[in-house]
This record gives C-alpha cells, structure tokens and sequence, in this order.
C-alpha cells in the first residue's frame, strides 16, 4: 500500500539472532531524511529495523533477524536489553510537535500485520522508547502512544 525501501544501516549486530518477541516504538525526532542519513553513518552507532515517513513511506534499515541499535539502556517484560528482543520501529518525526499521520498509522499497522500472526505477538508485546527507558527518553508523546494502541488493538486483535 505505500513505498518501501531499503537502506541497511551498519549499526547493527547479526549475533546473537534477534528474538523477535515484541516491538518498540519510536519517534525519530528528526525529519525521514535526516533520520535516514543518520543511520547509515556508522559513527552514530544507532538504527532502527525500520522508519516510517509522514506519507507512509518504510525504509527497512536492519533486517529482523539482526539486532538493531534502538533501545540503549531499557527494561520491558522484565528483562534488560530490549534491543535483543524487541524490533525497532520509529516514525519519522517528534510527537510532541505533531501528531502521527494517518498514513503512518496504518502503514505501521500493514508492517506489523504479518510479524503479528508469525511471531503471536499481543497488545502487551508492544511498548514505546518513553516506558522501556522512563526518565532518559520521551518517545512518544503519550497521546500518540495511545492513538496507536488502539489502532493496533482495532486492526489486529487484543490477543
């Protein structure tokens, strides 16, 4: 339904394979080119699985399979290192200062579609940067976290 590209990013670790038990959720903060320029220089040590443009444009940044550098220092389902286990997926963007599109609503949605069935994912196997890091990120905005709750919860089930 929209575009999507690739463009691997170096930032990323292919061992241990990536448990793929969940996803957390991002805002870049910066525009989808900027964001896309800053994770492919290897020096800024950080990368999404994938970005989503305001028009619903994906770029596939890191392969599922791989660990990709999203997370830093976070916690969720008891256990540290969510970026072994948890897939990172960002919005292009800050918001705070916007709210996400409908185009990167659903194509998030159409992202997550066939990892949800593949994997048994639930509502409770997704999270945001802002819960698996509280106190050093604020991503999302919570009133976007909830916006995208529910439309995850509507599309795909509340398992």
């Amino acid at each position: 339904m929209y575009p999507e590209i690739t463009r691997r990013s170096p930032n990323f670790a292919a061992t241990p394979a990536h448990e793929r038990l969940g996803v957390c959720f991002h805002h870049s903060a910066l525009a989808f080119d900027a964001t896309l320029a800053l994770m492919l220089r290897p020096e800024s040590q950080v990368s999404y699985h994938a970005l989503i443009a305001p028009d619903g444009t994906r770029c596939t940044l890191v392969a599922d399979e791989h660990i990709a550098w999203h997370a830093g220092a976070s916690e969720f389902l008891g256990r540290t290192r969510c970026n072994d286990f948890l897939l990172g997926l960002a919005f292009a963007g800050d918001t705070y200062a916007a709210p996400l599109t409908t185009a990167q609503i659903t194509s998030a949605l159409d992202w997550l579609a066939p990892r949800w069935a593949r994997h048994g994912w639930t509502p409770a196997r997704m999270t945001d940067h802002r819960q698996v890091a509280p106190g050093r990120k604020d991503d999302l905005n919570p009133v976007e976290w909830e916006r995208l709750q529910a439309a995850i919860v509507g599309q795909l089930g509340g398992g």
